[in-house]
Protein backbone atom coordinates (compact mmCIF):
# COMPACT_ATOMS: atom_id res chain seq x y z
CA UNK A 1 0.00 0.00 0.00
CA UNK A 2 1.45 3.43 -1.30
CA UNK A 3 1.87 6.06 1.46
CA UNK A 4 -0.27 8.30 -0.51
CA UNK A 5 -3.39 5.48 -0.10
CA UNK A 6 -2.77 5.01 3.49
CA UNK A 7 -2.62 9.03 4.08
CA UNK A 8 -5.89 8.66 2.34
CA UNK A 9 -7.35 5.75 4.29
CA UNK A 10 -5.98 7.62 8.10
CA UNK A 11 -7.64 10.85 6.71
CA UNK A 12 -11.18 8.48 6.10
CA UNK A 13 -10.97 6.42 8.92
CA UNK A 14 -10.27 9.64 11.52
CA UNK A 15 -13.31 12.06 9.89
CA UNK A 16 -15.62 8.88 10.27
CA UNK A 17 -14.58 8.75 13.53
CA UNK A 18 -14.73 12.94 14.71
CA UNK A 19 -17.32 13.92 12.50
CA UNK A 20 -20.11 11.65 14.63
CA UNK A 21 -19.37 14.36 17.54
CA UNK A 22 -20.98 17.20 15.86
CA UNK A 23 -23.93 14.78 14.16
CA UNK A 24 -25.00 13.20 18.02
CA UNK A 25 -24.89 17.04 19.36
CA UNK A 26 -27.24 18.73 16.72
CA UNK A 27 -28.81 15.47 15.60
CA UNK A 28 -30.64 14.80 18.98
CA UNK A 29 -32.11 18.58 19.24
CA UNK A 30 -35.53 17.32 16.64
CA UNK A 31 -35.71 14.16 18.92
CA UNK A 32 -36.73 16.05 22.16
CA UNK A 33 -40.74 15.87 21.14
CA UNK A 34 -40.58 12.21 20.68
CA UNK A 35 -38.37 10.85 23.65
CA UNK A 36 -40.34 13.25 25.65
CA UNK A 37 -43.66 11.57 24.23
CA UNK A 38 -42.24 8.05 24.56
CA UNK A 39 -41.04 8.72 28.55
CA UNK A 40 -43.35 10.89 29.27
CA UNK A 41 -41.52 13.33 30.47
CA UNK A 42 -41.65 17.59 30.09
CA UNK A 43 -39.32 19.44 27.03
CA UNK A 44 -37.52 21.21 30.60
CA UNK A 45 -36.61 17.45 31.62
CA UNK A 46 -35.16 16.04 28.54
CA UNK A 47 -33.29 19.14 27.68
CA UNK A 48 -30.61 17.74 29.56
CA UNK A 49 -30.45 15.34 27.11
CA UNK A 50 -28.71 18.03 25.75
CA UNK A 51 -27.24 19.99 28.30
CA UNK A 52 -25.24 17.10 29.17
CA UNK A 53 -23.61 16.51 26.50
CA UNK A 54 -22.14 19.82 26.05
CA UNK A 55 -21.05 19.84 29.80
CA UNK A 56 -19.66 16.65 28.92
CA UNK A 57 -17.55 17.39 26.21
CA UNK A 58 -16.72 21.15 27.13
CA UNK A 59 -14.89 19.45 30.91
CA UNK A 60 -13.51 16.17 29.32
CA UNK A 61 -11.56 17.36 26.34
CA UNK A 62 -8.73 18.94 28.14
CA UNK A 63 -8.59 15.99 30.20
CA UNK A 64 -8.68 13.08 27.42
CA UNK A 65 -5.70 15.43 25.19
CA UNK A 66 -3.52 15.26 28.17
CA UNK A 67 -4.70 11.53 28.60
CA UNK A 68 -3.52 11.00 25.06
CA UNK A 69 0.12 12.86 25.73
CA UNK A 70 1.08 10.53 28.58
CA UNK A 71 -0.83 6.80 27.41
CA UNK A 72 -0.51 7.32 23.59
CA UNK A 73 -3.02 9.64 21.51
CA UNK A 74 -3.93 6.04 19.40
CA UNK A 75 -4.67 4.08 22.59
CA UNK A 76 -7.19 6.78 24.16
CA UNK A 77 -8.64 7.41 20.43
CA UNK A 78 -9.89 3.88 20.14
CA UNK A 79 -10.93 3.86 23.45
CA UNK A 80 -12.93 7.24 23.19
CA UNK A 81 -14.41 5.27 19.48
CA UNK A 82 -15.29 2.08 21.96
CA UNK A 83 -16.98 4.18 24.43
CA UNK A 84 -19.23 6.09 21.68
CA UNK A 85 -19.99 2.76 20.26
CA UNK A 86 -21.42 1.27 23.32
CA UNK A 87 -22.77 3.82 24.57
CA UNK A 88 -24.89 4.64 21.53
CA UNK A 89 -26.42 0.98 21.62
CA UNK A 90 -27.20 1.70 25.52
CA UNK A 91 -28.66 4.97 24.64
CA UNK A 92 -31.49 2.83 22.22
CA UNK A 93 -31.98 0.50 24.81
CA UNK A 94 -32.48 2.98 27.69
CA UNK A 95 -35.53 2.33 30.04
CA UNK A 96 -35.90 5.70 31.21
CA UNK A 97 -34.79 9.50 30.68
CA UNK A 98 -32.73 9.16 33.71
CA UNK A 99 -30.41 6.01 31.89
CA UNK A 100 -30.55 7.98 28.83
CA UNK A 101 -29.01 10.79 30.60
CA UNK A 102 -26.19 8.55 31.96
CA UNK A 103 -25.36 6.90 28.45
CA UNK A 104 -25.79 10.37 26.25
CA UNK A 105 -22.67 11.53 29.45
CA UNK A 106 -20.58 8.33 28.33
CA UNK A 107 -21.14 8.73 25.10
CA UNK A 108 -20.09 12.58 25.40
CA UNK A 109 -17.01 11.11 27.44
CA UNK A 110 -16.44 9.02 24.29
CA UNK A 111 -17.07 11.61 21.84
CA UNK A 112 -14.01 13.75 23.76
CA UNK A 113 -11.36 11.56 23.86
CA UNK A 114 -12.30 11.14 20.07
CA UNK A 115 -11.79 14.93 19.13
CA UNK A 116 -8.26 15.93 20.68
CA UNK A 117 -6.34 12.86 20.08
CA UNK A 118 -7.47 12.02 16.24
CA UNK A 119 -6.21 15.74 15.79
CA UNK A 120 -2.63 15.08 17.46
CA UNK A 121 -3.08 11.87 15.57
CA UNK A 122 -3.06 14.35 12.42
CA UNK A 123 0.02 16.20 13.82
CA UNK A 124 1.58 12.78 14.06
CA UNK A 125 0.77 11.33 11.20
CA UNK A 126 1.08 13.88 8.36
CA UNK A 127 3.64 15.94 6.88
CA UNK A 128 3.59 19.76 7.45
CA UNK A 129 2.85 19.87 3.55
CA UNK A 130 -0.19 17.95 4.30
CA UNK A 131 -1.68 19.11 7.67
CA UNK A 132 -3.34 22.19 6.86
CA UNK A 133 -5.08 20.41 3.43
CA UNK A 134 -6.29 17.39 5.92
CA UNK A 135 -6.90 20.25 8.62
CA UNK A 136 -9.47 21.87 5.85
CA UNK A 137 -11.30 18.54 5.60
CA UNK A 138 -11.35 18.07 9.15
CA UNK A 139 -13.11 21.17 9.59
CA UNK A 140 -15.67 20.82 6.52
CA UNK A 141 -16.68 17.52 8.26
CA UNK A 142 -17.11 19.32 11.71
CA UNK A 143 -19.14 21.38 10.09
CA UNK A 144 -21.05 19.57 7.76
CA UNK A 145 -21.54 17.16 10.34
CA UNK A 146 -23.18 19.79 12.80
CA UNK A 147 -25.13 21.09 9.54
CA UNK A 148 -26.82 17.85 8.74
CA UNK A 149 -27.47 16.74 12.18
CA UNK A 150 -30.87 18.42 12.37
CA UNK A 151 -31.89 17.10 8.54
CA UNK A 152 -30.60 13.54 9.37
CA UNK A 153 -32.02 13.12 12.45
CA UNK A 154 -35.59 14.81 11.14
CA UNK A 155 -35.53 12.32 8.28
CA UNK A 156 -34.40 9.16 10.69
CA UNK A 157 -37.01 9.84 13.21
CA UNK A 158 -39.73 9.54 10.97
CA UNK A 159 -38.82 6.48 9.44
CA UNK A 160 -37.54 4.57 12.48
CA UNK A 161 -38.61 6.38 15.82
CA UNK A 162 -35.91 8.28 18.07
CA UNK A 163 -33.74 5.21 18.63
CA UNK A 164 -32.64 4.97 15.32
CA UNK A 165 -30.23 8.62 15.53
CA UNK A 166 -28.27 6.18 18.34
CA UNK A 167 -28.50 2.99 16.02
CA UNK A 168 -27.11 4.86 13.05
CA UNK A 169 -23.92 5.57 14.46
CA UNK A 170 -22.94 1.88 14.50
CA UNK A 171 -21.61 0.77 11.28
CA UNK A 172 -19.57 4.34 11.04
CA UNK A 173 -18.07 3.29 14.67
CA UNK A 174 -17.22 0.08 13.44
CA UNK A 175 -15.91 0.91 10.35
CA UNK A 176 -13.03 3.68 12.16
CA UNK A 177 -12.68 0.94 14.87
CA UNK A 178 -11.63 -1.04 12.38
CA UNK A 179 -9.69 1.12 10.06
CA UNK A 180 -7.92 2.49 13.24
CA UNK A 181 -6.51 -1.03 14.14
CA UNK A 182 -5.38 -1.37 11.09
CA UNK A 183 -3.64 2.47 10.05
CA UNK A 184 -3.11 4.16 12.90
CA UNK A 185 0.88 4.74 13.47
CA UNK A 186 1.65 3.61 17.01
CA UNK A 187 2.78 6.85 18.81
CA UNK A 188 5.44 6.72 21.59
CA UNK A 189 3.63 7.67 24.77
CA UNK A 190 5.07 9.44 27.66
CA UNK A 191 6.68 6.87 30.81
CA UNK A 192 6.86 7.45 34.29
CA UNK A 193 4.12 10.43 34.75
CA UNK A 194 0.72 9.70 35.49
CA UNK A 195 -2.43 11.72 35.16
CA UNK A 196 -3.01 15.12 37.42
CA UNK A 197 -6.58 13.49 39.09
CA UNK A 198 -6.74 16.30 41.85
CA UNK A 199 -6.28 18.80 38.92
CA UNK A 200 -9.02 16.60 36.44
CA UNK A 201 -11.30 16.97 39.43
CA UNK A 202 -11.10 21.00 40.40
CA UNK A 203 -11.00 21.63 36.65
CA UNK A 204 -14.07 19.67 35.57
CA UNK A 205 -15.95 21.04 39.00
CA UNK A 206 -15.08 24.50 37.53
CA UNK A 207 -15.77 23.96 34.29
CA UNK A 208 -19.33 22.54 35.24
CA UNK A 209 -19.79 25.43 37.52
CA UNK A 210 -19.11 27.68 34.18
CA UNK A 211 -21.34 26.41 32.49
CA UNK A 212 -24.07 26.21 34.56
CA UNK A 213 -23.75 29.84 34.93
CA UNK A 214 -24.92 30.49 31.47
CA UNK A 215 -28.37 29.17 32.41
CA UNK A 216 -31.32 31.26 33.92
CA UNK A 217 -31.36 30.62 38.25
CA UNK A 218 -32.77 31.81 40.84
CA UNK A 219 -30.30 34.63 42.78
CA UNK A 220 -29.47 32.18 45.54
CA UNK A 221 -28.51 29.58 42.95
CA UNK A 222 -26.83 31.42 40.61
CA UNK A 223 -24.48 32.73 43.86
CA UNK A 224 -23.96 29.51 44.97
CA UNK A 225 -22.45 28.36 41.47
CA UNK A 226 -20.57 31.69 41.08
CA UNK A 227 -18.99 30.86 44.64
CA UNK A 228 -18.06 27.53 43.39
CA UNK A 229 -16.91 28.22 39.99
CA UNK A 230 -14.70 30.66 41.72
CA UNK A 231 -13.26 28.13 44.34
CA UNK A 232 -12.54 25.52 42.24
CA UNK A 233 -10.73 27.39 39.68
CA UNK A 234 -8.56 28.93 42.75
CA UNK A 235 -7.86 25.43 43.36
CA UNK A 236 -6.97 24.35 39.74
CA UNK A 237 -4.69 27.25 39.30
CA UNK A 238 -3.02 26.76 42.94
CA UNK A 239 -2.84 22.67 41.73
CA UNK A 240 -1.46 23.31 38.25
CA UNK A 241 1.45 25.97 39.21
CA UNK A 242 2.63 23.13 42.15
CA UNK A 243 2.07 20.24 39.93
CA UNK A 244 5.48 18.23 38.38
CA UNK A 245 3.30 17.06 35.33
CA UNK A 246 0.18 19.58 34.95
CA UNK A 247 -2.67 19.09 33.60
CA UNK A 248 -2.71 22.74 32.15
CA UNK A 249 1.27 23.57 31.37
CA UNK A 250 0.58 27.37 31.90
CA UNK A 251 4.10 28.60 30.16
CA UNK A 252 2.34 27.25 26.99
CA UNK A 253 0.32 30.81 26.86
CA UNK A 254 3.59 32.74 27.43
CA UNK A 255 3.76 31.77 23.09
CA UNK A 256 2.43 34.53 21.91
CA UNK A 257 1.36 32.42 18.62
CA UNK A 258 -0.62 29.85 21.05
CA UNK A 259 -1.96 32.06 22.56
CA UNK A 260 -3.42 34.21 19.77
CA UNK A 261 -4.49 30.79 18.03
CA UNK A 262 -6.59 29.61 20.64
CA UNK A 263 -7.88 33.52 21.64
CA UNK A 264 -8.64 33.20 17.73
CA UNK A 265 -11.13 30.38 17.80
CA UNK A 266 -12.91 32.04 21.02
CA UNK A 267 -13.24 35.08 19.02
CA UNK A 268 -14.14 32.79 15.60
CA UNK A 269 -16.93 30.48 17.58
CA UNK A 270 -18.51 33.42 19.53
CA UNK A 271 -19.18 35.34 16.55
CA UNK A 272 -20.21 32.28 14.64
CA UNK A 273 -22.52 31.08 17.43
CA UNK A 274 -24.08 34.02 17.85
CA UNK A 275 -24.83 34.28 14.48
CA UNK A 276 -26.41 31.12 14.35
CA UNK A 277 -28.79 31.60 17.49
CA UNK A 278 -29.74 35.27 17.05
CA UNK A 279 -30.41 34.99 13.38
CA UNK A 280 -33.29 32.43 13.67
CA UNK A 281 -35.36 34.79 16.17
CA UNK A 282 -34.49 38.15 14.16
CA UNK A 283 -36.28 36.24 10.94
CA UNK A 284 -39.43 34.67 12.68
CA UNK A 285 -39.90 38.65 14.58
CA UNK A 286 -38.79 40.71 12.50
CA UNK A 287 -39.18 39.03 9.39
CA UNK A 288 -42.59 36.69 9.65
CA UNK A 289 -40.32 33.74 7.97
CA UNK A 290 -41.66 30.35 8.63
CA UNK A 291 -39.80 27.89 10.21
CA UNK A 292 -39.26 25.77 6.69
CA UNK A 293 -38.11 29.23 5.08
CA UNK A 294 -36.09 30.21 8.22
CA UNK A 295 -34.25 26.83 7.74
CA UNK A 296 -33.54 27.17 4.33
CA UNK A 297 -31.89 30.33 4.77
CA UNK A 298 -29.43 28.87 7.77
CA UNK A 299 -28.47 26.34 5.51
CA UNK A 300 -26.53 29.09 3.53
CA UNK A 301 -24.41 30.01 6.42
CA UNK A 302 -23.86 26.40 7.52
CA UNK A 303 -23.02 25.09 4.21
CA UNK A 304 -20.88 28.13 3.18
CA UNK A 305 -19.19 28.05 6.30
CA UNK A 306 -18.57 24.23 5.60
CA UNK A 307 -17.17 24.64 2.15
CA UNK A 308 -15.01 27.55 3.03
CA UNK A 309 -13.09 25.10 5.35
CA UNK A 310 -12.24 23.35 2.88
CA UNK A 311 -10.97 26.38 0.64
CA UNK A 312 -9.28 27.73 3.94
CA UNK A 313 -7.10 24.27 4.38
CA UNK A 314 -5.71 24.95 0.75
CA UNK A 315 -4.99 28.52 1.19
CA UNK A 316 -3.59 27.84 4.36
CA UNK A 317 -0.95 25.91 3.45
CA UNK A 318 0.24 28.57 0.46
CA UNK A 319 -0.23 32.13 2.56
CA UNK A 320 0.30 30.43 5.97
CA UNK A 321 -1.60 30.79 9.16
CA UNK A 322 -1.27 34.32 10.37
CA UNK A 323 -2.67 35.82 7.09
CA UNK A 324 -5.23 33.40 6.51
CA UNK A 325 -6.11 34.26 10.24
CA UNK A 326 -6.58 38.12 9.33
CA UNK A 327 -8.39 37.34 6.11
CA UNK A 328 -11.22 35.68 7.71
CA UNK A 329 -11.79 38.71 10.44
CA UNK A 330 -11.53 40.91 8.02
CA UNK A 331 -14.51 39.22 5.80
CA UNK A 332 -16.21 38.93 9.65
CA UNK A 333 -15.95 43.04 9.91
CA UNK A 334 -17.67 42.80 6.22
CA UNK A 335 -20.06 40.36 7.82
CA UNK A 336 -20.95 42.69 10.70
CA UNK A 337 -21.30 45.36 8.35
CA UNK A 338 -23.45 43.27 6.07
CA UNK A 339 -25.73 42.76 9.34
CA UNK A 340 -27.05 46.19 10.09
CA UNK A 341 -29.13 46.43 6.74
CA UNK A 342 -30.81 43.42 7.11
CA UNK A 343 -33.56 45.14 8.48
CA UNK A 344 -33.51 48.55 6.21
CA UNK A 345 -33.37 46.19 2.73
CA UNK A 346 -35.48 44.11 4.34
CA UNK A 347 -34.81 41.08 1.23
CA UNK A 348 -34.87 37.82 1.91
CA UNK A 349 -31.53 37.46 -0.83
CA UNK A 350 -29.70 40.45 0.70
CA UNK A 351 -30.02 37.71 3.55
CA UNK A 352 -28.95 34.89 2.15
CA UNK A 353 -25.45 36.79 0.80
CA UNK A 354 -25.43 38.03 4.36
CA UNK A 355 -25.33 35.32 5.75
CA UNK A 356 -23.24 33.22 3.35
CA UNK A 357 -20.26 35.59 3.71
CA UNK A 358 -20.94 35.25 7.45
CA UNK A 359 -20.55 31.79 6.68
CA UNK A 360 -17.37 32.05 4.94
CA UNK A 361 -15.56 34.32 7.69
CA UNK A 362 -16.50 31.91 10.01
CA UNK A 363 -14.75 28.65 8.04
CA UNK A 364 -12.08 30.29 6.35
CA UNK A 365 -9.67 30.94 9.01
CA UNK A 366 -10.28 27.31 10.99
CA UNK A 367 -7.61 25.73 9.46
CA UNK A 368 -5.34 28.35 10.02
CA UNK A 369 -6.33 28.77 13.84
CA UNK A 370 -5.83 24.75 14.65
CA UNK A 371 -2.59 24.02 12.73
CA UNK A 372 -1.01 27.85 14.56
CA UNK A 373 -1.90 26.06 17.57
CA UNK A 374 -0.49 22.52 16.84
CA UNK A 375 2.89 24.04 15.29
CA UNK A 376 3.55 26.16 17.96
CA UNK A 377 3.84 23.18 20.27
CA UNK A 378 6.14 20.25 20.26
CA UNK A 379 4.55 16.75 18.68
CA UNK A 380 4.62 15.01 22.45
CA UNK A 381 2.37 18.00 23.48
CA UNK A 382 -0.08 17.70 20.57
CA UNK A 383 -2.99 16.23 22.85
CA UNK A 384 -2.64 18.93 25.50
CA UNK A 385 -2.70 21.65 22.95
CA UNK A 386 -5.61 20.09 20.97
CA UNK A 387 -7.41 19.63 24.55
CA UNK A 388 -7.04 23.85 25.38
CA UNK A 389 -7.78 24.47 21.85
CA UNK A 390 -11.02 22.76 21.58
CA UNK A 391 -12.15 24.38 25.32
CA UNK A 392 -11.23 27.75 24.21
CA UNK A 393 -13.85 26.82 21.09
CA UNK A 394 -16.71 26.11 23.50
CA UNK A 395 -15.48 29.09 25.70
CA UNK A 396 -16.92 31.05 22.91
CA UNK A 397 -19.69 29.49 22.33
CA UNK A 398 -20.68 29.53 25.75
CA UNK A 399 -20.48 33.54 26.22
CA UNK A 400 -22.33 33.39 22.93
CA UNK A 401 -25.34 31.48 24.65
CA UNK A 402 -25.41 33.75 27.86
CA UNK A 403 -24.80 37.34 25.66
CA UNK A 404 -27.69 36.28 23.12
CA UNK A 405 -29.96 35.31 25.92
CA UNK A 406 -29.73 38.58 27.10
CA UNK A 407 -29.84 40.78 24.16
CA UNK A 408 -32.24 38.99 22.23
CA UNK A 409 -33.96 40.77 19.29
CA UNK A 410 -31.88 43.93 19.71
CA UNK A 411 -29.80 45.46 17.04
CA UNK A 412 -26.86 46.09 19.43
CA UNK A 413 -26.00 42.42 18.88
CA UNK A 414 -24.52 43.18 15.46
CA UNK A 415 -22.40 45.70 17.15
CA UNK A 416 -21.29 43.19 19.21
CA UNK A 417 -20.78 40.92 16.40
CA UNK A 418 -18.54 43.92 14.43
CA UNK A 419 -16.71 44.71 17.39
CA UNK A 420 -15.56 41.16 18.19
CA UNK A 421 -14.25 41.06 14.33
CA UNK A 422 -12.31 43.79 15.07
CA UNK A 423 -10.97 42.45 18.16
CA UNK A 424 -10.31 39.16 16.10
CA UNK A 425 -8.24 41.12 13.84
CA UNK A 426 -5.95 42.51 16.85
CA UNK A 427 -5.51 38.96 18.04
CA UNK A 428 -3.99 38.08 14.48
CA UNK A 429 -1.26 40.18 15.10
CA UNK A 430 -0.11 38.03 17.65
CA UNK A 431 0.59 35.28 15.59
CA UNK A 432 3.92 35.14 14.10
CA UNK A 433 5.94 31.58 12.79
CA UNK A 434 6.25 28.94 15.39
CA UNK A 435 8.99 29.83 17.97
CA UNK A 436 11.40 27.08 17.26
CA UNK A 437 13.49 27.59 20.26
CA UNK A 438 10.31 27.54 22.45
CA UNK A 439 9.15 24.19 20.94
CA UNK A 440 12.66 22.75 21.59
CA UNK A 441 12.63 23.90 25.23
CA UNK A 442 9.33 21.92 25.67
CA UNK A 443 10.57 18.83 24.20
CA UNK A 444 13.96 19.33 26.25
CA UNK A 445 11.71 19.45 29.31
CA UNK A 446 9.90 16.30 28.73
CA UNK A 447 12.64 14.40 27.81
CA UNK A 448 15.29 15.58 31.59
Amino acid sequence: MSNKIKELLLIASILTGTILAPINSTMISVALSSISSYFHESLANISWVVTIYLIVMAVTQPIAGKLGDLFGNRNIYMWGLSLFFISSIACAFSINLSWLIVFRSLQAVGGALITPNATAIMRHALSKERLPKAFGLFGMGMGLGAAVGPLLGASLIGEWGWKSIFWVNVPFLFFALLTSIVILPKIQKQTAVSLDIAGSIYLAVSFSALILLTHRHSLMVYTLIALLFALFSALFVKREIQAQVPLIDFSLFKNHTFLGANLSILVSNFIMYTTLLMMPLLLEDEFNYSHQTIGWVMAAFSVSMSLSGWLGGQLTARIGNRKMIAVSFCIAVGSAALYFGLKPVHSLAYIIIALSVGGIAGGIGSTAMQTASLESVSKEMSGTASGIYSTFRYFGSMISSTLVSMLAGSSSLFAVLLVAAILGLIISRLLSNPDISFRRGQTTAKSG
